[in-house]
C-alpha cells in the first residue's frame, strides 16, 4: 500500500469534493425533477420509489428507510403509483401486514425512458471531455466509492445523516 496523502492534500481534496459534488448532484436532481414532472407527470419521490423497487426493495418500510422519509409519505406515493398502474402491491399470504411492491411493465418502461432521457442530457454535458479525462473521472469515482465503502464497513452508522443523498 502506498503512503497516505499528506494532511494538506487530503484537505484540498475534501474541499474540492464539497465545491464540486453537491453542485453537480443538484443540477442532475433538478434536471431529473424537470423530466419527471414535465415529460412523465410523476414526482421525484415517485421516481425514487420505482427505482428502489427495481433495485429490490419491495416494501414500504424498506423504501422509507432507504429514502429516510416516513412510511406514511411513501405509502401516499405508492397509492398514486398503484392508481396510475405503474406498480402493484400484493399482501403476503403468511403475513398480511407485509405488502410486496412490484413494477408493472408500464412502470418499468416509464422508468427506462426517464433514465434514458437523463443519461442523454448528462452525455450532452460531458461529450466535449476527452476520453482520457472521462477515464480519470471513472477511476476517481470508483476510488471514492471504495474509500467510503471501506469506511462504512469498519464503523457503526452515524446518527446524523444528510438529506437528499
Amino acid at each position: 500500500m502506498e503512503n497516505p496523502a499528506p494532511p494538506e492534500v487530503l484537505r484540498q481534496t475534501i474541499d474540492q469534493f464539497w465545491e464540486t459534488v453537491p453542485g453537480v448532484w443538484n443540477l442532475i436532481r433538478s434536471h431529473l425533477r424537470l423530466i419527471a414532472s414535465e415529460q412523465f407527470d410523476i414526482s421525484v419521490g415517485q421516481f425514487h420509489i420505482r427505482r428502489h423497487i427495481r433495485k429490490g426493495l419491495t416494501s414500504v418500510r424498506d423504501i422509507a428507510e432507504a429514502r429516510q422519509v416516513s412510511r406514511p409519505a411513501v405509502s401516499q406515493e405508492v397509492d398514486v403509483l398503484v392508481e396510475r398502474g405503474l406498480i402493484t402491491r400484493r399482501q403476503e399470504h403468511g403475513d398480511r401486514r407485509f405488502v410486496h411492491l412490484a413494477l408493472t411493465s408500464t412502470g418499468e418502461e416509464l422508468l427506462n425512458q426517464l433514465f434514458q432521457e437523463n443519461r442523454q442530457w448528462m452525455m450532452q454535458k460531458m461529450v466535449e471531455l476527452p476520453e482520457a479525462d472521462l477515464e480519470k473521472i471513472t477511476r476517481g469515482l470508483a476510488l471514492l466509492e471504495s474509500a467510503f465503502q471501506a469506511t462504512a464497513e469498519s464503523q457503526e452508522p452515524s446518527s446524523t445523516t444528510l438529506s437528499g443523498a
